[in-house]
């Protein structure tokens, strides 16, 4: 049974990083099923489709409807051809969620350049040119709501010296707030939520590598410990704060920041 009645009923998203690198619930994932449990017909994107198997069934499960398609965001050609194939498919956009992104480890010296150009592209350029591609849609029909995925690493020092990926998510916030304040009397809305500490597959499947020598418990003992909640939280609440700035619910709110973070980046110590 379609969610014909949900809170994005009627409304077209376009979703990217919507696989995943492992099973759980990760921002993407959570975000697209979210979507589509709420009545949004979802195109979601993702560089590998074989990262999208999970989401696309746990979608057909909700009772919703999902397209999914492949592009690398980091490509402006590949974006133009997937903005067009979103609008052939489904006839316009109304939301636009940018999810893409990840971490590298070290400072300005440990990080190579070459490092330091690929977080930046993957992280801020990838937002910049999905609402390139995307926001004429949006600025022809005189609606829109545009959600980046940003990180509390934006605003905080998070426990590992990411300094690429830092800079990145700062990058994303204050887009959001500039482009927010632009286009608000065009009828186009855009937020940023910003993560934290979550328990997603990307921490078991990339960060206790990176971080732990491939110790989970013991990463998440320590990322725990930095949360004043008692408890980690996952993609579906990235996926709910997004739920919520995508909706008409949010109708006054642009420029603006969600945290999801439990506390920790209110934290004084």
């Amino acid at each position: 049974m379609k969610h014909t009645e949900g809170r994005l009923a009627g409304k077209v998203a376009i979703v990217t990083g919507a696989g995943c690198v492992g099973p759980g619930w990760g921002n993407g994932r959570a975000i697209a099923v979210r979507f589509a449990q709420e009545g949004a017909r979802v195109f979601a994107v993702d560089k590998d489709l074989s990262a999208m198997d999970d989401t696309l069934a746990l979608v057909r499960e909700a009772g919703g409807e999902a397209a999914p398609y492949a592009c690398d965001v980091t490509d402006s050609k590949a974006i133009a051809k997937l903005v067009a194939a979103c609008v052939e498919t489904y006839g316009t956009i109304d939301i636009l969620v940018n999810n893409v992104g990840g971490p590298a480890r070290g400072g300005p010296i440990a990080l190579s350049e070459e490092d330091w150009d690929s977080q930046i592209d993957i992280n801020l350029k990838s937002v910049f040119l999905m609402c390139k591609y995307v926001m004429p849609v949006m600025e022809a029909k005189g609606s829109g709501s545009i959600v980046n995925i940003s990180s509390t690493s934006g605003i905080r020092w998070t426990g590992s010296a990411a300094v690429g990926y830092a800079a990145a998510k700062a990058g994303v916030i204050q887009f959001g707030r500039v482009v927010g304040v632009e286009y608000a009397s065009k009828g186009i809305r855009v937020n940023s939520v910003l993560p934290g500490q979550l328990h997603t597959p990307l921490v078991d499947m990339v960060l206790a590598r990176d971080q732990s020598g491939g110790d989970i418990q013991t990463l998440l003992k320590r990322r725990q410990a930095r949360i004043p909640m008692p408890f980690m939280g996952d993609g579906r609440d990235t996926a709910n704060a997004a739920l919520f700035l995508a909706s008409d619910e949010a109708r006054f709110v642009t420029g603006a920041e969600i945290l999801v973070d439990g506390g920790m980046s209110a934290r004084c110590d």
